[in-house]
């Protein structure tokens, strides 16, 4: 898989192309059909999305008619502004909890954001939806909390490729903050896994492409961190010491918000089924 920094869109399987972005290192997906293109994510500010909306003008590979963000946070939502102004009034479709967190959450961190303007998406679902492109169906499909409560995934099935957004990072350890699910985000990989072949092009939401096997790896990474998180809570290790006493999967200084997270989950003392 390439490791090329390139903020032009790539075509990695029939009429789906990809743009790997220097800032933050993210991924804008556009996936075409005879009725237009599905554009999946939005970038960071409108400034930063101007240029994606030049890069797809540059494509010559048809008109913008559809916008989905695989989650609320503002690296994926905040150019959502700048789609509707080049393109009217382009639906905007997520989970419905990603429109909620981004409703709470949105407006202090865009007034940090030069010239950006909050628009939220206007077309939500709970668990899966089908979007028409023409000769083209596309899955949103819902696997679960993980990075976040309200995860997407873009399924292509036609040419075999998902859009996983967060679930799925390439260039950096799987990011839990402080809206992440740890004790979830093993069972929504298993859904995700469940979507993908051998020969799936997974594209995350940071990083280069990846496949299968990949999702696997950190699929059973990220159900250690869990597993670990469960077994201190049984044996009554308290918040403060677990990063110490623990054997984790990952670097301690990634997983604090995870650790907090997941105590937060499981009652001090008390083991929670099913185990990661």
């Amino acid at each position: 898989m390439t490791n090329v920094v390139d903020a032009g869109f790539r075509e990695v399987a029939d009429r789906v192309w990809v743009a790997r972005h220097r800032e933050f290192d993210l991924n804008i997906t556009l996936v075409g059909g005879s009725a237009g293109l599905l554009v999946v994510d939005t970038h960071a500010s409108t400034e930063a999305a101007r240029g994606v909306i030049e890069a797809v003008r540059r494509l010559g590979a048809g008109e913008v008619v559809a916008v989905t963000n695989t989650h609320w946070h503002f690296d994926h939502t905040f150019g959502n502004g700048a789609f509707r102004a080049a393109y009217g009034d382009v639906p905007i479709h997520a989970h419905e909890d990603a429109r909620d967190e981004l409703a709470t959450a949105g407006p202090a961190l865009v007034a940090d954001v030069a010239d950006t303007e909050l628009v939220l998406p206007d077309h939500t679902f709970s668990s899966a939806k089908v979007l028409d492109l023409g000769d083209r169906v596309v899955e949103l499909i819902h696997p679960g909390r993980a990075h976040t409560a309200g995860d997407l995934v873009v399924r292509v099935p036609d040419v075999d490729v998902l859009v996983t957004g967060d679930v799925v990072e390439e260039s950096a350890p799987p990011s839990f903050g402080p809206d992440s699910f740890p004790l979830d985000w093993p069972h929504s990989l298993d859904i995700v896994l469940g979507l993908a072949t051998e020969s799936t092009v997974v594209v995350p939401g940071h990083g280069g492409l990846v496949d299968r096997e990949f999702v696997e790896i950190q699929r059973n990474t990220i159900g250690l961190v869990a597993s670990t998180i469960r077994d201190l809570v049984a044996r009554g290790v308290p918040l403060a010491q677990a990063l110490d006493v623990g054997d984790w999967a990952l670097p301690t200084d990634v997983l604090g918000d995870a650790v907090r997270r997941g105590y937060e989950q499981l009652p001090l003392g008390r083991t929670q089924l099913p185990l990661a």
